[in-house]
Order: structure tokens, then sequence, then C-alpha cells
């Protein structure tokens, strides 16, 4: 929703300064310009992406509008589901997660809490992350390395749709200089024309620069940035349960795992003291 009213805001302030300088709303539309640059941003993304780029770059942008889901509840669910887990195995050993991470959607833990749940990504990291202790197939000082791949390869499957995005900003302008140009050519085939066609005609041309410009610097790269924004904030979220998992591999009772873990979530999605303690409580009730 923030993404909708910052672009309402980015057209709003410049249609207003336009009309108040005199200028009529009309004049800025021009399709062949729209189509020009739209069109060829476009087609250039297409040239320089994989398939799966641009398929993680259609979802950044829908997340973008929705917002990000690693909020401070999701944190919360994340801290509720994870104490459920650590303590099972506490309770019953490292083989009672075995049906919880084999089969989460089937789980009576993970279902319980369906902000995680329901994020495969996230909880496919869970049940690979807790798979190795489980199975007994690698050491607790193995953890970090077999992690820092994982990590390694989300921050890099985030970081290839932002410049994408990017690379396309940085070219806009460059393509409303071509719809200009073709303006232009337009133009000279009319020279002999009445002048106020020629001054339409030159006119038509510089809107190209215009919204070459503004759909950059206006629009995509901030679009880019925020996607980049939104890529630490999730990578953020998997750092927390890498925390957690390797704290309780290094056996820290589950509670010190996640206080833990905790201090490192940034401020604004970070539970207090207090309000961890309340998790643990309702946890324990049920």
């Amino acid at each position: 929703m923030i993404v909708i009213v910052g672009c309402i805001v980015v057209i709003g302030a410049v249609l207003a300064g336009f009309t108040w300088a005199g200028g009529h709303i009309g004049a800025l539309i021009h399709p062949s310009e729209i189509v020009t640059i739209g069109g060829a941003s476009l087609g250039a993304l297409i040239v320089m992406s994989p398939k799966k780029v641009l398929v993680d770059l259609s979802k950044g942008i829908l997340q973008c509008i929705k917002g990000s889901p690693f909020n401070k509840a999701m944190y919360a669910d994340l801290f509720r589901l994870m104490y459920d887990l650590l303590r099972t195995a506490r309770r019953e050993g490292l083989l009672g997660l075995e049906v919880h991470v084999a089969h989460p959607h089937d789980s009576t833990i993970f279902t319980k809490y369906p902000r995680v749940a329901n994020n495969h990504h996230v909880c496919d990291f869970i049940c690979s992350g807790l798979t190795p202790l489980v199975e007994g197939t690698a050491r607790k000082e193995q953890l970090p390395a077999l992690f820092a791949a994982d990590m390694a390869v989300l921050e890099e499957e985030h970081h290839l749709p932002t410049t994408a995005l990017a690379k396309t900003a940085d070219g806009l302008p460059g393509f409303g200089i071509v719809a200009a140009v073709l303006g232009i050519v337009i133009t000279m085939g009319h020279i002999d024309g009445p002048v106020e066609e020629i001054g339409h005609k030159v006119g038509a041309a510089l809107v190209g620069t215009f919204l070459g410009i503004l759909m950059s610097y206006g629009f995509i790269a901030p679009l880019a940035a925020r996607m980049e924004l939104m890529g630490s904030a999730e990578m953020m979220f998997f750092r927390t349960i890498v925390s957690i998992i390797i704290g309780f591999a290094n056996d820290l009772p589950p509670k010190v795992a996640i206080d833990q873990a905790r201090r490192g979530v940034s401020s604004e999605f970070r539970p207090t003291r207090e309000e961890l303690e309340e998790i643990f409580q309702e946890v324990d009730a049920t």
C-alpha cells in the first residue's frame, strides 16, 4: 500500500507543479511515447534476465505492493514455533522432531503457527536446518558452514532481480531520449507545416525525455531500492532462524537460544524481554 501512496504523491507533485506553472495536463498525454519507452524498457529487461530472475522480479514487485510479511507478528510466531520445536526436542530427544521436519504441513506443531507454516521458503529453511541434527548427518561445528552456503545462495537470489530492475531504471532516461529523437524525426517531416503543428510535435518529443527520466527516478529506481530493503529484512529473518538452531545445537537451553537470537533482530520488530516471556508462557500453556 505504501508503494501505491508514494506513486500517487510523485504523480500528484509533478502534475501540480506543471499546472501551477500554467501547463495543461493534456500536453503530457502522448500514448506513442509511453509505448516506445515502456516497450523498449520491457524488452531490455527480458533480454538481460533469465526466466527465474523475471519470475522472482514479478513476485518481488507484488510483495513490495503488499508489504513485507517479516513484521513483529511474524517474528513472534517464529519464536513460538522454534520454542515449541526445541522444547519437544529437549523432552523427547531430537528424534521427536523427525515427524515434524519431514512433514511440516501435517505437523501438529507447525500448523499451530500459520504465518510461518504458510511461508514455504521459511518452513523449508527451518526443516532443512534441523534435519542434519535430527538425522545425525552433521556435527554441531559443521552447521555454520552449512548455513553459510544456504545464506549465500539466498542473498544472491535476492540481489539478482533487484539488479535487473536497477539496470532497467538506469536505461529509462536513454529510452526517453530515443522517443524524443523519434519525435523530432517526425517533426522534420512536417517542418513546412503550421507553427502550431510543429510546436505540438516538438512538445510531444520532449515529453518522451520527461517520461523516461520521471519513470526512472520517480518510480523504477525507488522500487528497486525498496526491493533491496525488503530483501535485507528477509535475510535478517533467516539469520534469526540460523542463530536459534546453532545456539540450540551448542547445547543452549531453548529459551536462551531464542533470547540470544532476539537480540540480533531490528529494534522495529524485536519483542521486548517481557513480550518474549509471554510467548514462552503461551507455548508452555498449550
